[in-house]
């Protein structure tokens, strides 16, 4: 199984210091090849890959636990806020994940997403995965 194939991934981005933060996210192979997820901008990983685009991946459990044996990949991100691949990232997820989106977007509501200035999935990130 591939890494867009799995339901979630490990996503580390990196602080101005070099320090890492993983973060679990959903995962869609984009049609231009890389890897795609939705995110609000604002958010941590947002602000550390305006400063540092390099990331690294590996099959997780929803809960960021890292599957074992699962290999770390490495890659570039960019982030985009339209367009086709941004439509078809929101498009992929929605299907791919189906009633956990509004339940997710509902615990972003909850946990105070909104009062934070952001906006859930305004953001799409594409990771093209080194070689």
């Amino acid at each position: 199984m591939g890494i867009a194939e799995e339901k979630t991934i490990a996503l580390t981005t990196y602080r101005r210091n070099g320090e890492g933060v993983t973060t679990p996210v959903w995962v869609n192979r984009v049609s231009d090849g890389r890897i795609g997820f939705w995110t609000a901008m604002g958010s941590g990983k947002t602000k550390r890959l305006q400063n540092n685009p390099q990331v690294t991946v590996q099959a997780c459990s929803a809960s960021g636990k890292v599957k074992d044996g699962s290999p770390v990949l490495t890659g570039t991100a960019e982030m985009v806020w339209s367009g086709p691949l941004f439509d078809e990232v929101q498009a992929l997820g929605r299907k791919k994940y189906g009633v956990m989106v509004p339940i997710s977007r509902t615990m972003g509501k909850l946990l105070g997403q909104q009062r934070k200035g952001q906006t859930y999935a305004d953001t799409v990130v594409l990771v093209r995965l080194d070689e």
